[in-house]
């Protein structure tokens, strides 16, 4: 039943996906953002432990809630510890009313024909046992596509697609998220191939399987709306990428159907020091921006 309506929330509930899945390479810099410097700590454990701190602060904050935050995506190790006194994905769902997601990936393999492909996973059955376990509902894959390179692009969303159905098999829904990078000159290009292959790959899936799709905000606004209206699509999902908070609202509201993911630009102009008074306040008014722009189209 629990799953049922975290569908129907993914689905069609207003709002967005908070990505709080910041891994070991780019902690240090979340970090750095929210004023706490490298020098603040010693070893990996206190570094999690400083990021877990972080999460915990937004996901208690009293604007974090299913109202305007859909669901939200968890790092491996956020998965396994607590919040609230609660395993981390149940306080999500039962205390804040978000669907928990988690980050699967392994990281990128070393560029080649424009684009990086994710490491191999050889581990990944038993964590997605663990996540079931855990009451996660979906789960998030990065590759990077740096060039507007066909027979990279096609490599890129087949790997996505072939695990996808792995994940799939354990009954979560794959969050499928070939990003395009935002500085490249062939970034529309690139855009169009990506369009085309993941096209074909949704059409090849059974009729009763659904995935969701991450992607780069496009440079032609409702490029991915044939995606969006896609049966074999639960939910599009935009990742900012790097553009400013208000760069990527604007660029989101031009696409219809289309709703936030953005892990930069939630937390932008969050601070370790901030009174809680001043955090809440914070996190708020960047909570109903990204709202607002994820509904607008």
């Amino acid at each position: 039943m629990s799953n049922e309506r975290q569908a129907e929330q993914v689905r069609n509930g207003n709002g967005f996906i908070a990505a709080l899945d910041q891994s070991g390479g780019s902690t240090p810099k979340a970090l750095r953002l929210y004023g706490i410097e490298e020098s603040a700590y010693n070893s990996d454990a206190e570094m999690f432990d400083l990021v877990h701190g972080m999460r915990t602060r937004i996901a208690q904050a009293p604007a974090f809630t299913g109202d305007k935050v859909v669901g939200a995506i968890l790092f491996e190790m956020t998965m396994d510890r607590e919040m609230g006194g609660k395993p981390t994905a149940q306080f999500m769902w039962e205390d804040r009313g978000v669907v928990p997601f988690l980050k699967v990936d392994k990281g990128l393999a070393e560029e080649d024909n424009g684009v990086q492909m994710m490491k191999p996973m050889p581990e990944l059955d038993a964590l997605l046992e663990r996540a079931v376990k855990a009451g996660v509902f979906g789960t998030k894959m990065r590759s990077v596509i740096n060039a507007a390179n066909a027979e990279g692009i096609k490599a890129v969303v087949a790997q996505q697609f072939e695990v996808g159905k792995q994940i799939l098999g354990h009954g979560l829904v794959p969050i499928i998220e070939p990003e395009v990078t935002i500085s490249i000159a062939d970034k529309a290009a690139a855009e169009d191939m990506l369009l085309a292959e993941i096209a074909a790959q949704l059409d090849a899936l059974p009729e009763d399987k659904q995935v969701m799709l991450k992607l780069t905000l496009p440079e032609t606004a409702n490029l991915y709306k044939p995606l969006v209206d896609h049966p074999r699509v639960m939910r599009v999902v935009a990742l900012s990428g790097g553009y400013s908070r208000d760069e990527a609202n604007s660029r989101l509201s031009q696409n219809t159907g289309m709703i936030a993911s953005f892990s930069r630009a939630l937390t932008e102009g969050l601070s370790a020091q901030q009174s809680d008074d001043e955090f809440n306040s914070t996190i708020a008014a960047s909570i109903d921006s990204i709202y607002q722009a994820s509904v607008a189209g």
